[in-house]
């Protein structure tokens, strides 16, 4: 069981293990001490009727209009039900449990005054598998991730819906057949459940461990290609990295020669009159280790958002305050959401170029197309062009979503983040370049076939061999779709990584 503590951090593996693999979450003792402690000063300022932003007076443009103590908990149903105002496609089903873990941990840090009970049923619901219905559109980043949060938190209250064997039921009966009572909120507790930049942290997260092996797919890409177009792992050597030292083309150029090791291929044209290969060879640990210099920037931002206080007002009950700010912004994660999707494409980018190559008989060395029968089989004509739509449509999803922002709650919330749309294009990015990768998988795999009985390297082969385990050799044309879901299927379970670093060690 993961049990948040409001003195550790929790971190991305702790997020995967959770929305994924379906752990379990309790509160240490530490957590709800400080819980209760924040709740115990909100009671305080309650009693003594205190004019408090969200607890006695309405929300955004209407927080100068002050609600009676009899309409308060009115007030807060009223602020979640009218906050659902979600469209689209629904969040998957891990990007809600992560939502949720993260928003059970930013409560728990002692500064939202909410009960110690409503955050135990928001682990309730996460531990009973319970998947609010979410819909992924709605979120301006700014303040927080209103809509998306205000449909999970809907379900607190046995409002909203939730998904059951893949159906949206109305969480009421849900509820009662998992054997959850709903809650009544108290003052403050609706804006702190919602008030939060935790769905675009989630689907940050998520996409940023997504990232971290994809930066490993991509070096093993690369290396199964450099073996099929026979290029020459010179590039790599550790002087170049060292008079350039940037730890990401450092890694990636360590990756290469670890990859490569004892390659018959690259041995047997050692001393060829090439003089030097193409950019996407060459230059790759470059353009690699840049993306995934970029991917730490990002990972150190979600660190730090995953475990933030990012409602308002905050509740300082050492000090007796209760202070209005702006933690609820997204523009921290916008920013390097934005900065990831280029990061991420750029993966794609050089893995077509590289595709490319492996299908140009003029660049390749290998039969066109990589068919042995060309003209009546059109081998990996069209895979190719897959890449490249794919490729050019994330050069779309990358325009930054954070460069716009548009006045919202009559001009009181007059700059807002987009942060939620920048993450949602970094996933949808993401998904795209394991595509892309896939498909120079089985390109180079195939090229790779052409050159036996000469056996690439130790890492090289062991990809090499899982690949034919999954896909045979293409002869005759057949539907290639089923192919590149097989591959992406192994990019996605994270066997393939496994199954080479089983062969070589840790690739970085």
């Amino acid at each position: 069981m993961l049990m948040i503590d409001n003195k550790r951090p929790i971190t991305i593996y702790d997020v995967v293990d959770v929305a994924r693999g379906r752990k379990r979450v309790g509160l240490s003792e530490g957590a709800k001490a400080a819980i209760e402690h924040s709740r115990s000063f909100v009671d305080k300022i309650i009693q003594d009727d205190t004019v408090v932003y969200g607890i006695s007076t309405g929300f955004g443009e209407f927080s100068k209009i002050t609600i009676s103590p009899d309409q308060r908990e009115a007030l807060q149903r009223n602020l979640i039900l009218s906050h659902c105002t979600g469209v689209g496609e629904l969040l998957s089903e891990d990007v809600v449990r992560a939502a949720m873990l993260l928003r059970a941990n930013s409560l728990s840090r002692g500064y939202s005054g909410v009960r110690l009970s409503t955050v135990e049923k928001l682990l309730e619901l996460l531990n009973k598998d319970i998947y609010p219905a979410v819909p992924c559109k709605g979120s301006v980043g700014s303040s927080g991730d209103l809509a998306p949060l205000s449909h999970i938190t809907a379900v607190l209250l046995g409002e909203g819906f939730v998904l059951v064997d893949g159906k949206q039921v109305p969480s009421g009966p849900a509820l009662k057949a998992a054997g959850v009572e709903p809650i009544v909120l108290a003052s403050k507790e609706g804006l702190a459940l919602i008030n939060g930049t935790q769905t675009m942290t989630a689907v940050g997260a998520l996409a940023c461990y997504d990232g971290e092996q994809l930066m490993k797919i991509a070096d093993i890409a690369l290396g199964l290609s450099i073996e099929a177009l026979q290029g020459t792992r010179t590039a790599f050597d550790k002087r170049i990295a060292d008079i350039r030292p940037h730890p990401g083309q450092r890694q990636c150029a360590e990756n290469m020669l670890k990859l490569t090791q004892d390659s018959v291929i690259i041995e047997s044209h050692v001393d060829c009159d090439k003089v030097q290969d193409a950019y996407s060879l060459r230059c790759a640990s470059q353009v690699h280790g840049a993306s995934r210099e970029a991917w730490r920037r990002v990972k150190e931002t979600v660190d730090i958002e995953m475990n933030a206080v990012t409602d308002n007002p905050i509740v300082m009950a050492d000090t007796g305050e209760i202070i209005s700010g702006g933690n609820f912004h997204g523009q921290p994660m916008a920013l390097v959401m934005d900065y990831f999707k280029v990061a991420i494409s750029e993966i794609g980018n050089i893995s077509e170029r590289r595709t490319n190559r492996l299908v140009d008989p003029h660049l390749s060395g290998a039969p066109a197309f990589l068919t042995a029968f060309p003209g009546v089989n059109s081998g990996f004509m069209i895979a190719q062009y897959t890449a490249a739509a794919l490729a050019s449509e994330n050069k779309v999803l990358c325009h930054p979503a954070s460069c716009d922002s548009i006045p919202t709650s009559a001009n009181q919330e007059d700059h807002v983040s987009m942060g939620t749309i920048a993450a949602r294009q970094a996933a949808e990015i993401l998904g795209n370049v394991r595509h892309i990768l896939a498909i120079e998988l089985l390109a180079a795999a195939q090229g790779v076939d052409f050159l036996a009985p000469k056996r690439p390297g130790t890492g090289t082969g062991a990809a090499y061999d899982y690949l034919r385990t999954k896909v045979t050799h293409l002869g005759e044309d057949r539907l290639l779709s089923p192919d590149i879901e097989a591959v992406y299927g192994v990019i996605v379970d994270e066997t393939l990584v496994q199954t080479v670093e089983a062969a070589v060690g840790t690739i970085h």
